[in-house]
């Protein structure tokens, strides 16, 4: 038998399984569906490495298993092709960005079919294909009529090198985290989606699914629910209010100052009334430099100016107490102004320490000269004048009525969840689908004039304006009014890449539709999606934004269900060999293709499942790849030792039923290391009987398959099975039999091993001592002395204490 060589097997099944579509999903079929999902990747210069495959063979296995189990499975493919990072490569390199993302994705298909994926590629979106987002700029004009789309004056993230408008996430330490540009604060007017009025939804609705805790976490957490209550602080002397947000009104007597966000219009509004106004306005300037996660989430040191010239009143003590400005509260949130009650809050005693601000304990428990003591949802009240001895609960709900009463407050629910900064200033993205006319203000572009395509251009080099290359083209920009007919201008900004992403998954069901994003019928029998796996970092926004887009259409009677998907998953990383992050500056990525051609693509693919724990990040090893090979290389040669046999052999058949049953569920639970485990272990028992019949041989090809699709495919033909392997049944084990009529029992003489016997499952202590008493080694620590107890625990223990 010639020896195994991959590259002539895999090729050849990839273009069988190309010509013959074997893995195209039907929209018409009366089997039960299962639709799964992987986050479409973004076609960058650079090519996949192998962190890539590793989400994408997972979810492969799972979709192969669910077609030999008689599914009809849907595991499509595309591609998520606007954005920055193909806009600066195309100006630096003079490119135009549609010939490099042409490039890009044919680079990444070849990638992708040389690792054998079962993607129904006949069902191939690609975000800039005007007849895909044709239907993005329809789902905005539908959120632009139902009010959910505006225009407002907004402070944005500005890179000073990309001229773009950039989401707090895509500024480090000041810097823009593409370019290291420095980033500024610019006002500009920007589109905005309403997502705060799917808050309590995004949220409630995380019920109906399955998503593994973390995420659920990640996305309840991002949204930011709160209750509590809205109080006002008097400005001494002023008689206007300032109004906070609070979860804890219950400690309002212990607020000793409070703090403003650097934006805060308070500022202007009495800025002749402040005597350090150029600290104030230099610490703005400051602030905005940075993102507002390292505002709220980094800020380690705590900074901030008095301001001198106004206090506030505390309304439960009448005291004035300081107003400071510091960048850890923001303007975006609550009202941009918060009561600090540093006995019992870690941040805010930090601040109250730093700078020697008073510090009054309200609920006993701790030393608050020390540290804050935070461990308060219990406790009882103290320093609290009517609310002393009541316990926390009891404490919160009188104060709230008592502000109610006194008109100085209200109950409020809050959300940190920000509505959504839409517009981008660049080209390379999606025309949002709008006029502006003098007479009638923003006008939607009528249905049947889409798409809005953009331009061809010669330069798309952002301008210094910050306005989008897109202004400069004034035959593009000028148009006529939709609704007047009179003069009008095109909407110049482009939307964010992430609109595209935001719903790709509805038009895999129905991808040459020209007359919906999908039909009715496809998205009822497809939706929701069955299983979804994606990285960790697109956990929050991603996640949330496309959730928000789907609830938009559930609303409007576009999709039949509330939720896109109905389970998420998370993968680990792949890092570098050193353990860290693979990086062309660490000199550490590894390129699949190196490895496809060296040992083959069912090697990378039992590597990347056999790696370690798939939740986890885990470093590559070139070793750990050679001994994949090498295990290839023995299920190879498993044809040398196969005989007739049409059912599995006595001494296999409870260990054949046990792999299926070890292999099925683990693939099921992402476990696929285990379940290679097993399958290696199978082979070691065929190995060391010299034999495996053409049953078992059968059986294990099966179930390596969805792992190692293209050498199982080439042995199952080479052996004569019937058909092509990937049209199969699944095996089924029965319970019964992967239960063992023996089993190994160690034997121990005062409380040390001393041998092992083979005893039935059911045996006895009888059983066992005879057993014990015919093994030589185990006698001759017994002989001689007296047996003075048996200690026997059925299936196990045996121990004998002798003296």
């Amino acid at each position: 038998m010639e020896n195994y060589n991959p590259s002539s097997i895999e090729k050849k099944w990839q273009d069988i399984w190309d010509e013959k579509g074997t893995f195209y999903a039907s929209n018409d079929s009366d089997k039960e569906k299962f639709y799964s999902l992987i986050e479409f990747p973004y076609p960058s210069g650079k090519g996949l490495h192998v962190g890539h495959p590793r989400p994408y063979t997972a979810l492969d296995v799972v979709s192969r298993k669910r077609r030999l189990e008689g599914y009809n499975v849907l595991y499509p493919i595309g591609w998520d092709a606007f954005g920055l990072p193909t806009e600066n490569y195309a100006i630096k390199n003079q490119i135009h960005p549609r010939i490099v993302t042409e490039k890009n994705v044919a680079k990444f298909k070849e990638q992708l079919k040389s690792l054998g994926f079962s993607f129904d590629w006949s069902r191939e979106i690609n975000t800039t294909d005007p007849e895909y987002y044709k239907w993005t700029q329809w789902i905005f004009l539908k959120l632009f009529e139902k009010g959910l789309a505006y225009k407002k004056e907004v402070p944005i993230n500005w890179c000073t090198d990309c001229k773009v408008g950039l989401a707090n996430e895509e500024v480090v330490n000041g810097v823009c985290e593409r370019c290291n540009g420095e980033v500024v604060q610019k006002v500009k007017n920007q589109w905005m989606l309403k997502i705060t009025e799917y808050a309590e939804k995004l949220i409630k609705d995380l019920d109906l699914v399955d998503y593994i805790d973390r995420v659920k976490i990640q996305q309840k957490n991002w949204v930011g629910r709160s209750e509590g209550m809205e109080v006002d602080f008097e400005i001494a002397g002023k008689g206007e209010k300032l109004r906070v947000f609070t979860t804890r009104p219950d400690t309002l007597f212990g607020a000793t100052y409070m703090v403003i966000s650097p934006e805060h219009p308070m500022i202007k509004e009495y800025a002749s009334d402040i005597n350090n106004m150029d600290d104030i306005e230099n610490y703005k300037i400051e602030a905005g430099k940075k993102s507002d996660f390292e505002r709220t989430e980094l800020n380690k040191d705590k900074t901030g100016v008095e301001i001198d010239g106004l206090k506030a009143v505390n309304p439960v003590t009448g005291k004035e107490i300081p107003i400071w400005v510091s960048d850890y509260v923001l303007m975006s949130y609550g009202t941009g102004a918060i009561m600090s009650v540093p006995a019992h809050d870690t941040r805010d005693w930090e601040f109250a320490k730093k700078f020697n601000l008073p510090i009054v304990e309200v609920v006993k428990g701790g030393d608050v000269d020390k540290e804050a003591f935070v461990d308060i949802s219990t406790g009882v009240m103290t320093n609290s004048d009517f609310l002393d001895g009541l316990k926390v609960e009891d404490a919160k709900k009188k104060i709230s009525d008592w502000l109610e009463e006194k008109k100085l407050g209200e109950r409020k629910i809050n959300y940190k969840l920000r509505d959504w900064v839409f517009s981008r200033q660049r080209y390379w993205g999606e025309p949002i689908p709008l006029v502006y006319c003098e007479k009638c203000g923003w006008v939607p572009v009528p249905e049947e004039e889409l798409p809005i395509t953009l331009p061809e251009v010669e330069k798309y080099e952002p301008s210094e304006t910050g306005e989008s290359p897109l202004a400069n083209i004034r035959d593009w920009v000028e148009t006529t009014c939709p609704k007047c007919g009179g003069h009008g201008e095109r909407e110049t900004d482009t939307m964010p890449q992430w609109a595209g992403s935001s719903w790709y998954f509805l038009r895999y069901t129905d991808p040459n539709n020209s007359e919906a994003l999908a039909s009715e019928e496809a998205l009822k029998y497809w939706l929701p999606i069955d299983w979804y796996n994606g990285g960790m970092e697109h956990t929050t926004l991603h996640l949330l934004y496309s959730r928000f887009w789907h609830k938009f259409l559930y609303d409007i009677g576009v999709v039949n269900v509330p939720e896109p998907y109905q389970k998420r998953t998370s993968h680990g990383m792949i890092l570098g060999e050193n353990n860290e992050k693979m990086s062309k500056s660490r000199g550490n990525v590894v390129n699949p293709d190196e490895i496809i051609e060296e040992f083959g693509a069912d090697t990378l693919r039992v590597y990347e499942m056999f790696i370690g724990d798939f939740e986890k990040s885990v470093p590559w090893s070139n070793n750990g790849v050679k001994g994949c090979r090498r295990f290839l290389d023995r299920v190879w040669r498993l044809q040398d030792i196969l005989e007739d046999g049409d059912n599995y052999s006595k001494e296999l058949e409870s260990n054949m039923h046990k792999t299926i049953k070890k292999v099925t569920e683990d693939y099921e639970s992402l476990k696929f290391n285990t379940a290679i485990a097993a399958l290696m272990s199978l082979i070691n028992d065929f190995n060391s009987n010299k034999k495996v019949n053409k049953a078992e041989m059968k059986t294990f090809l099966i179930l390596l398959n969805p792992v190692a699709p293209h050498i199982t495919e080439e042995m199952w033909t080479l052996l004569g099975y019937q058909g092509m392997l990937n049209e199969a049944n699944w095996p089924e084990f029965d319970e019964d039999k992967t239960v063992d009529d023996e089993i190994e029992m160690a034997v121990q003489v005062n409380g040390k091993v001393r041998g092992k016997i083979i005893i039935p499952v059911d045996a006895d202590k009888n059983i066992a001592n005879e057993k014990a008493m015919a093994d030589d080694n185990i006698k001759k620590f017994i002989e001689g002395k007296n047996i003075v107890k048996e200690i026997f625990i059925p299936g196990k223990i045996y121990n004998i204490v002798v003296k």
